[in-house]
């Protein structure tokens, strides 16, 4: 199945949005130096300078701690397309000339096996991820180039790219990541190059997952075979050799290798269920969907579809995360989606928006840019605090009041995946092909483009998502035939259009209401959504919501903390739906609606110390409460918070 859909490039839209410019200036300017002062004390720097005989010591961190400097270069080509910041530029410069210094002759670079007397290239998958780090140097040397024009750092990718061709594939080295990633980057490493190679590579990568024997669970169990022998040194176990902790996620309860945690149990094509550890999911089928846009192959296109279906009817949390289960950070079964033990990793959110981006560009169709609008807003931008130098690595819907936001992780992949997403927001907001535009997300934005023959500028206003108004110019010199597709979101009940103050009947195809026409220079369209309260409820197999409610304005989940409600907020009774009504105010987290209503909680006092009573003797009380949306929880103080509220 061939390309259809292609994002103009972040480097053609500019954003002046209400909602996002301000988070993207706290991104740019905040959040990266936070990240790069960590990089620099938690040794991940540091451990390229010991390489080159810069610094001294021993590796400090877990052994694919390389993929965090990959990440936040990544993240910061990407703020740098659009700003201009002196100070950043020679952040990234300065972090590149390490890369390329540390860079062996043949290509390899992990810093792990680098220095010291470690040995073991290419003998780990399990648990090294050479090849996740690799994927993610790939994809920061792509970012840089396409958003500054240097290659420098796109030689680097390029040069240990051709290493791991060399080495991998059919009659060499048989092997697959533990950890996906390199699948995708090396898709997105022939986009740039058209070398044939990268794209054979990544196909390789793909079909060979899943295959029998298994190459994973040959080396797991000659790994843990040395373990018994005493093979490895004290050393070797304590710095990463080791697979104890690794042996439950990678086992079944019998102690056999069933592959589950890794996507490894089945080829893709057969796979009928989402499995295993959220993060390599998302980035394995992510790296699918971008495959299929260079290739044509139906099966393994009904094979990504289908499990990207049992993604989100049935495992995935309303806030769009996803991995319900801390215990291998992973999925476990069709609707079990526990609040207060939720994972929902981060990065788990990242890697489902690119896998709904690129199932989009396969497929035009807008359920895909639905889900990837509710990850963005609520499983994704819960990760990082307002003030942008806190974060969460997982994102719980039920939390008690020791939950709080962290400065930094041990594994700290979280922060600059995060960032590299809000950095790279441009693309994800329009998509073209040859003679359509498409409006995906409603961001006040500027994109300019070439639509048959002529240049045009669309420029898009809106208080989104606040407000369901969006207003769109067009500017270009004489006229041009074309077609503008707007997405109409899942959750709205209600849409209008006007084009130059005159309403017009809206056609839809495939979620978008599709206006094919002659445009002018100076042609105004007016979208209006009705984004009203919404009370939600979840499937009647989802037990941890069962009698419960979740509200939702817009793409917005909201929640309810206890420092905006005077009783305990799990105790809420939502006894009046109805009630529900929302409200914008200035003086609370920056600007938002809340949304209010009337509700009702039991009096604890009469309980005193009976743990049972009769139903008749139960008596409520009527309170109001005010809920915020998801993405601002835990910004204020440690306190209570829940998505679910009980029902009447």
């Amino acid at each position: 199945m061939s390309e259809q859909y292609r994002s103009p490039g972040f480097a053609n839209v500019t954003i002046h949005d209400d909602f996002w410019s301000p988070r993207l200036r706290t991104n740019n300017l905040v959040s990266l130096d936070h990240q790069y002062n960590h990089l620099q004390a938690n040794g991940s720097l540091d451990n390229f300078r010991r390489v080159i005989g810069e610094a001294g010591g021993d590796f400090e961190g877990p052994p694919f701690i390389d993929a965090n400097v990959y990440k936040w270069v990544e993240a910061a080509s990407y703020a740098l397309a659009t700003d201009d910041m002196p100070t950043l530029k020679e952040k990234v410069n300065n972090v590149i000339s390490l890369i390329e210094e540390a860079q062996a002759d043949d290509g390899y670079l992990f810093t792990y096996f680098m220095f010291g007397e470690r040995t073991g290239r290419w003998s780990n998958f399990t648990m090294m991820h050479e090849l996740y780090c690799a994927g993610h140097l790939i994809e920061a040397g792509v970012a840089h180039y396409r958003a500054v024009g240097d290659d420098r750092l796109l030689a680097v990718a390029r040069k240990f790219a051709d290493h791991i061709h060399e080495r991998f594939g059919p009659n060499r080295l048989e092997k697959i990541p533990g950890h996906e990633e390199i699948e995708l980057a090396l898709v997105r490493l022939y986009r740039l190059t058209n070398a044939d190679r990268y794209l054979d590579l990544a196909g390789y990568f793909i079909d060979r997952r899943g295959q029998d024997p298994s190459p994973l669970a040959a080396e797991l169990t000659d790994l843990e075979q040395k373990l018994e022998d005493e093979t490895f040194t004290e050393e070797q176990k304590e710095s990463g050799w080791s697979v104890v902790g690794y042996q439950d996620t990678l086992r079944d309860d019998a102690g056999q290798y069933d592959g589950i945690w890794a996507q490894d149990h089945k080829p893709i094509r057969d796979q009928q269920r989402i499995e295993g550890h959220a993060v390599r999911a998302g980035n394995l089928y992510a790296a699918v969907a971008a495959y299929l846009q260079e290739v044509d192959d139906d099966e393994l296109f009904a094979a990504v579809k289908r499990l990207w279906r049992n993604m989100v009817s049935r495992r995935m949390y309303i806030t769009g995360g996803i991995g319900s289960q801390h215990f291998g950070e992973r999925f476990t079964e069709d609707y079990d989606l526990p609040n207060d033990t939720a994972f929902a990793e981060t990065c788990a959110s990242a890697s489902a928006i690119f896998w709904s981006h690129h199932m989009f560009e396969l497929t035009g169709e807008s359920e895909y840019v639905d889900i990837l609008e509710r990850i963005l807003y609520n499983g994704l931008l819960s990760g990082i605090s307002l003030d942008g130098t806190r974060y969460c690595y997982s994102n719980p819907l039920t939390t008690d009041a020791e939950y709080h936001r962290h400065k930094w992780f041990y594994v700290a992949c979280c922060p600059p995946n995060l960032s590299r997403v809000l950095a790279s927001l441009g693309k994800y907001i329009y998509a073209l092909s040859d003679d359509e535009v498409f409006v995906n997300l409603y961001v006040g934005s500027t994109v300019e483009t070439t639509l048959s023959g002529r240049s045009i500028t669309l420029e898009q206003s809106t208080e989104y998502p606040w407000d369901g108004d969006i207003e769109i110019r067009l500017s270009m010199e004489g006229s041009a035939k074309f077609t503008l597709n707007l997405r109409i979101p899942e959750w709205t009940e209600s849409e209008a259009i006007e084009i130059n103050d005159e309403s017009v009947a809206i056609e839809s195809e495939n979620g978008y209401a599709k206006i094919e026409r002659t445009w002018n220079d100076g042609d105004q369209i007016d979208l209006s959504l009705a984004v009203e309260p919404d009370v939600v409820v979840a499937h009647p197999e989802v037990g941890s919501d069962e009698a419960h409610a979740a509200l939702r304005r817009g793409p917005l989940v909201y929640c309810l903390e206890g420092i905006d409600n005077p009783y305990p907020v799990h105790h809420l009774i939502l006894s009046n739906p109805d009630s529900i009504s929302a409200r914008y105010t200035e003086s609370m987290l920056d600007g938002m609606t809340v949304i209010e209503g009337d509700g009702s909680v039991q009096n604890l006092e009469e309980w005193q110390d009976q743990l049972y009573r009769s139903l008749d003797s139960v008596e409520t009380s009527s309170v109001e409460f005010t809920a915020i949306p998801y993405y601002a929880r835990n910004n204020r103080t440690q306190t209570r918070m829940i998505v679910w509220m009980r029902l009447a």
